[in-house]
C-alpha cells in the first residue's frame, strides 16, 4: 500500500494538568507488564450520500473530521485522561508533563474498500501503525504513553490506529478511551465515564530497584519466548460454527460452555497438532488466559479504573486432553481459580512478597510444559459502538504483527465481529506452524481465514 506520512504533531489537554497529578504511580501489575503497545483500527467510511467523485468536498470533510478528532482529543485529556500527554519514567511512574498525545496524519492513494478488500490486507495494517521512532529503542523510559494515526483515504475514509503503552493500561482501559472521546466528539457529555486511578492502592507498586520488576518480567515471560518470524492470520467463526463448537464441548462434567471457552478450547486443539506435525510427538503445553480482575475483586472495582488488572489463568494440559470437553475443563479450572481469594491475597502492604509466592508457583506449572499459547479476549469492548459523529465503523481489527523476526509468538486475540454474533481470532504463530494451521482442515470447517472484512 502507498502511504505517506503527511504531518505529525503532539494534542496537548486543553487545560494543564495540575501540579497534584504530574506524576501517575504504576501499579504492581503494570509493572510486571513490557511496555509494548497495545494498539487497534477502528474503520470509517465516507457517507454514501456523498458525491466521491467531488475532491474538494471529499477535502473539506476530511479536514473537518480531522480538527474535530484532534479538538475532541485535547478535551478528552483534560478528562482525567491527562497521563496519556506525558512519558513512561521508569518502572514506577508516568511524568504527566501535558508534552502531548504523538498524533500522525497519513495518506493512502487507495480507497478504503480496495484496502479492505486486498486478500493480503492483514499484511498491510501495521503501515496504519503510528511510530514515532521510539520503537528503536528497547527501553520504555521516554517513551509516549499514547500513539495515534489516523490515515486518510483517496475516498475520505479513515482508519484510526490508537497505541497504547501496555505498562500503562490493558484492553479495558483502551475501550474506555476510545469511548470517552468518541462521546466527546459527539457533544454527549453525559455518556462520559471519568477514569479512576485507584490500582496503585489496590495493588501497591514496588518501590525498590527497578531490576525487581525486570526479573519478575523474565520469570513470567522468558521460559516461553522462542525467537522466529512470526505471521499472523485472522479465522473467523461466525454464529453458527460458535454453536456447534459449543456443542462439541459439552459434556457431563463440562456445562454451558462460553463461546470463548470452546473457541480458545478449539484454536489451542488444532494448534497443538501443529506442534505434533513438526515434532512427530505429543508433548504437554500450556493454555493461558488474560483474566480481568476488576470484577473478581471484592467488592467489585468499576471498569473505569485504569491500569492492567490482569491475571493468567494457566490450563497445563497433556496428551489426554485430546477432546473438546476436555480442554474447556482444564480452562474452566484455571479460571475459576482466579477468584476473590486469589486477588485479596494479591493486596495488602506485603503484596511484592506474595507475588512473587504466585510467580514462583505459576514457574512450577508451567515447567510441564513445552510451548504456550496465550489468548487475550477482547470481546464486550463495544468497539463497534465508537462514533465520533459520523457514524460507527465498518470494521475493528486487531494490528497484526509484521512478519519479521520476534520473540512474541503463539498469541491470539479473540475480537467481536461488527454485528456481535461471530468472533474473529487473530493467531499469531511461527511462520513454519502457521504454514501446517492453515492447512488444517478440521480448522477451516469451523472458521473462514482472513475473509474480506467488508463480507462479514
Amino acid at each position: 500500500m502507498d502511504l505517506e506520512i503527511i504531518s505529525r504533531e503532539y494534542i496537548k489537554p486543553s487545560s494543564p494538568t495540575p501540579s497534584n497529578l504530574r506524576t501517575h504511580n504504576l501499579c504492581l501489575i503494570d509493572q510486571l507488564v513490557d511496555h509494548i503497545y497495545a494498539s487497534q483500527v477502528n474503520y470509517y467510511p465516507l457517507s454514501q450520500e456523498i458525491n466521491l467523485s467531488n475532491a474538494r468536498v471529499i477535502g473539506s470533510i476530511v479536514s473537518e473530521r480531522l480538527l474535530l478528532l484532534k479538538q475532541s482529543l485535547s478535551e478528552t485529556l483534560t478528562h482525567r485522561f491527562y497521563p496519556l500527554a506525558g512519558k513512561l519514567k521508569h518502572d514506577f511512574t508516568v511524568d504527566c508533563n501535558d508534552e502531548g498525545v504523538y498524533f500522525a496524519e497519513a495518506r493512502a492513494k487507495s480507497t478504503l474498500n480496495e484496502f479492505l478488500s486486498q486478500p493480503d490486507v492483514i499484511r498491510l495494517i501495521p503501515k496504519l501503525v503510528p511510530r514515532d521512532g521510539a520503537e528503536q529503542n528497547r527501553g520504555f523510559a521516554g517513551a509516549h504513553v499514547a500513539k495515534i494515526q489516523v490515515t486518510v483515504f483517496s475516498c475520505g475514509g479513515l482508519a484510526i490506529c490508537t497505541s497504547i503503552s501496555h505498562m500503562f493500561s490493558d484492553g479495558t482501559t483502551l475501550a474506555l478511551l476510545l469511548n470517552n472521546w468518541a462521546a466527546i466528539a459527539r457533544k454527549n457529555i453525559a455518556e462520559v465515564k471519568f477514569p479512576i486511578y485507584d490500582t496503585s492502592s489496590l495493588f501497591h507498586p514496588a518501590d525498590e530497584d527497578p531490576k525487581d520488576a525486570t526479573c519478575w518480567r523474565a520469570a513470567i515471560c522468558d521460559p516461553f519466548l522462542k525467537t522466529g518470524r512470526g505471521v499472523t492470520r485472522r479465522f473467523v467463526f461466525d454464529a453458527k460454527a460458535l454453536a456447534n463448537l459449543r456443542a462439541k464441548a459439552t459434556s457431563l462434567r463440562m456445562q454451558n460452555p462460553t463461546r470463548v471457552e470452546a473457541v480458545s478450547a478449539f484454536l489451542f486443539r488444532r494448534i497443538t497438532l501443529t506442534f505434533r506435525k513438526k515434532s512427530g510427538f505429543d508433548k504437554p503445553n500450556l493454555l493461558t488466559h488474560l483474566v480481568n480482575l476488576r470484577r473478581k475483586v471484592k467488592p467489585q472495582i468499576s471498569d473505569c479504573s485504569v491500569g492492567n488488572i490482569l491475571w493468567h489463568a494457566n490450563a497445563l494440559c497433556t496428551e489426554d486432553e485430546v477432546e473438546l470437553d476436555g480442554i474447556v475443563y482444564r480452562l474452566r479450572e484455571a479460571l475459576t481459580r482466579l477468584n476473590g481469594d486469589f486477588v485479596k491475597n494479591l493486596q495488602g502492604d506485603d503484596a511484592i512478597l506474595k507475588f512473587q509466592k504466585v510467580i514462583q508457583d505459576e514457574g512450577e506449572v508451567c515447567s510441564g510444559a513445552v510451548d504456550r499459547i496465550m489468548f487475550s479476549s477482547w470481546r464486550n469492548f463495544c468497539f463497534y459502538d465508537i462514533d465520533f459523529g459520523w457514524g460507527k465503523p465498518i470494521w475493528v481489527s486487531s494490528t497484526g504483527s509484521e512478519e519479521m523476526v520476534t520473540t512474541f509468538i503463539n498469541f491470539i486475540s479473540l475480537i467481536d465481529t461488527r454485528l456481535g454474533d461471530g468472533i474473529e481470532a487473530w493467531v499469531l504463530l511461527h511462520e513454519e506452524d502457521m504454514a501446517l494451521l492453515e492447512l488444517d482442515k478440521e480448522l477451516l470447517a469451523f472458521a473462514t481465514m482472513d475473509p474480506n472484512p467488508l463480507d462479514i
